[in-house]
């Protein structure tokens, strides 16, 4: 598959995720639809969605509850797309969301592999493929970006980097949709720079293309390191994502 299939496919995901139509994602436009459960959204969203706001680069989508839809569709129809997604237009969102019990919970920048440029990487560490039997003992806090302890059903594969047999670094995929398996990346401390980041997200990539999935790569678009190794692994930025979520108290129940 190219490029251009495997967003054709993120497209698809996204409006099963969003509950609105593939076409929305480009059409230019601004589109604010209500969030509705289904079961082929992706594993890691709590559906109905609070807010969630998405743009593949042309027109912009928001899936929220019925209390957020007024919010939602003046934040994205009085300033570009764009804007939505700069710090200051975060902290406009903010300040509506806050009085209702809401708050942005996370920004980021999702890339998919041109399967044509993924690099032969390697690094001086052993590198090792793991497989679902080999993962009961690696959910720690320092491998929770790679496997996730809520979802163990869904790692499906992981490649580790190992000095000396001890786990330097470890990439794991989560089977998140059909379709999509999501790469995660974590690297002890004492090992980063050293290139094994890259070296194990271009293996895993190969080999979630190789099983017939779509790999893709989530980073807040802060995180240079992280958006680094997306972009020296052969992946391209593809679209944006924020996602709100429900606070304990309202603004006024703190002041209280």
């Amino acid at each position: 598959m190219t490029y251009k299939d495997y967003l054709n496919i993120a497209i698809n995901q996204s409006a099963i995720d969003l509950s609105c139509e593939p076409e929305h994602m480009l059409n230019g436009k601004e589109t604010v639809v209500i969030s509705k459960a289904s079961s082929k959204a992706s594993a890691f969203l709590d559906l109905p969605l609070p807010l969630s706001i998405l743009s593949f680069g042309s027109g912009i989508v928001a899936s929220c509850c019925e209390e957020l839809r007024d919010i939602a569709q003046d934040y994205i129809s009085t300033r570009s797309w764009y804007e939505c997604f700069s710090h200051s237009g975060l902290i406009c969102l903010e300040q509506k969301l806050r009085p209702l019990g809401y708050c942005v919970k996370y920004e980021a920048v999702r890339f998919l592999p041109d399967s044509d440029s993924i690099p032969e990487l390697s690094c001086k560490y052993e590198i090792r493929r793991l497989e679902q039997k080999d993962f009961a003992d690696l959910y720690r806090e320092e491998w929770s970006n790679a496997l996730c302890e809520k979802r163990k059903n869904l790692d499906i594969i992981c490649f580790g980097a190992y000095d000396s047999g001890k786990l330097a670094a470890l990439a794991g995929c989560s089977a998140d949709c059909e379709n999509m398996y999501q790469i995660g990346i974590d690297v002890l401390p004492e090992y980063r720079r050293n290139g094994i980041a890259s070296c194990l997200t271009s293996r895993l990539a190969k080999a979630v293309i190789d099983v017939g999935k779509v790999p893709f790569y989530s980073a807040v678009w802060s995180n240079l390191p992280s958006v680094r190794n997306a972009v020296r692994c052969g992946f391209r930025p593809a679209w944006v994502a924020i996602d709100c979520k429900r606070t304990a108290k309202t603004l006024n129940e703190t002041e209280v």
